[in-house]
Parts: C-alpha cells; sequence; structure tokens
C-alpha cells in the first residue's frame, strides 16, 4: 500500500511539473518573446515586408500594401521564364520551381555531379550572351542557386554586370543606374560576417521609382 501511495504521489509529482512548466515555456515563453520582437523590432517581427516603393510595412513602419519579404528572394521574369530585360535578375533558385518559400532548399548536388556541372555551364552561357559579356566574366552567383534556395540578395559584381541592359531596357543612363546599385550595396554583418550584397527586389523598387521620377 505504501509503494502505491509513492507511485501516485510521484506520478502527481511529475504531472503538475509537466502543467507548469508547459505554461511557462510552451505559453509564457512564447508570449514574452512574440511581445519584446513586436516592441523592438516589429517590422523584421512580421516577415520585413516591403511595399511598392521599397519601404518597410507592418509594425511602426506603416506602409503601403506588402508586395514582398526583404528576406525571400523573387524571379523577374516572364510567363515563360525569360528574364525581363529591365529587371536585374536574381541568382538561380531550387527551391521548388524557384524562390518556393514553401519548399525551401538546394539542389543537393556534389561541386562535381555531371548535372551540376551541366546546369552550371549552360547558365554562365546564357548569362553572358544576355548581359553581352565574356563568359569568364560572370560571377558565380549568376549561376549558381543558394543552400536555400530563398537568398534575396545577389553579388555587387553581379548587379554592375547587369547595369548596361537594364539601363538600356529602360531608357536611363548608365551612370545613373550604376550610382542607385552602388547605393543599394550591404557591408559585411557587424564588419567582418558575409560578403558585401545587393537585395535584388528592393533595388528593382528603387529602379521603378527612379524611372517614375525621370519621366
Amino acid at each position: 500500500m505504501s509503494s502505491l501511495r509513492t507511485s501516485v504521489r510521484t506520478a502527481g509529482v511529475a504531472v503538475r511539473a509537466m502543467l507548469v512548466l508547459t505554461l511557462l515555456l510552451g505559453v509564457g515563453y512564447t508570449l514574452a518573446f512574440t511581445g519584446i520582437g513586436q516592441l523592438i523590432l516589429p517590422w523584421q517581427s512580421n516577415g520585413s515586408q516591403v511595399d511598392a516603393a521599397g519601404s518597410p510595412t507592418g509594425g511602426w513602419t506603416g506602409g503601403g500594401t506588402p508586395t514582398g519579404s526583404a528576406l525571400i528572394g523573387q524571379s523577374f521574369t516572364d510567363a515563360d521564364g525569360k528574364a525581363l530585360p529591365q529587371y536585374f535578375q536574381s541568382r538561380p533558385s531550387a527551391a521548388g520551381e524557384g524562390y518556393d518559400a514553401a519548399s525551401s532548399g538546394g539542389s543537393n548536388l556534389g561541386p562535381e555531379n555531371p548535372d551540376l556541372v551541366a546546369a552550371i555551364e549552360e547558365r554562365r552561357a546564357a548569362v553572358a550572351e544576355r548581359e553581352q559579356v565574356p563568359v569568364s566574366d560572370v560571377p558565380a552567383d549568376a549561376v549558381t542557386a543558394s543552400g536555400s534556395g530563398l537568398d534575396p540578395d545577389i553579388s555587387p559584381a553581379y548587379a554592375l554586370l547587369q547595369v548596361p541592359r537594364v539601363a538600356e531596357a529602360r531608357g536611363l543612363g548608365e551612370a545613373e543606374v550604376r550610382a542607385l546599385v552602388e547605393s543599394r550595396i550591404q557591408s559585411r554583418d557587424l564588419g567582418f560576417l558575409g560578403a558585401p550584397r545587393v537585395n535584388t527586389m528592393q533595388l528593382n523598387l528603387a529602379l521603378d521609382a527612379l524611372e517614375k521620377e525621370s519621366r
């Protein structure tokens, strides 16, 4: 009988501990950090969304209707998948049909995989033809997908490579478009993490705004 009472008491303690910890860690912790995020970093906490003007939306930032997230890349192509000449192009994506946030992932192909090598060579030739440059001038991020398949950024080298085409397609001066790209280059995080980069979607939104101002 004593053993049974001990077992029941132990089970009761375990159940109460589980309920308390569930409330503290499963509910209280989640609510606390959600509230802190909304208070301190409302834009980031709500998905880093931007409107058609490239301005942050949500939280304290206001803004218009969201057109995308600064954290997730997009394809700037027509219905047939061809690059729109008036826009800066993103890097390739292996996420679903391309930049599918529900299918984040890379190709999982090794650097010596023949299919990957062939795809890279095909992309390099296509980019070189589109931008009217030698194949050797095509940067690596123009022909390779990121590990997530959702990378919103391209290298400054790839962005600057596209300036002549974009400027011609929009009837703008190359110097003007180049200056826009250079103003959008983000430096390394904390000065040493990652690499300099340009957010393609925000760059294209700023480009649309620049063209409107030039009319």
